[in-house]
């Protein structure tokens, strides 16, 4: 549990900094993903969650 709020807290701080270096761009971003097909969205959701569970298995597991 203790590694999931630091993912959690690293999560938002990246957000964060984004948000606060560029909002021009992040609103940008958010204005075009609110107007994605839904498909698309589920399928980068998808992507995203395995490309992220790949990277945590090499660095708990895989030795890097």
């Amino acid at each position: 549990m203790t590694d999931f709020l630091a993912a959690l807290g690293l999560v938002l701080a990246i957000e964060g900094l984004i948000f606060a270096a560029f909002p021009s761009a992040a609103k940008r971003a958010l204005a075009e993903a609110a107007e994605a097909p839904v498909e698309r969205m589920r399928i980068v959701g998808i992507v995203s969650a395995i490309v992220g569970v790949i990277v945590i298995w090499c660095v708990r597991w895989g030795g890097w």
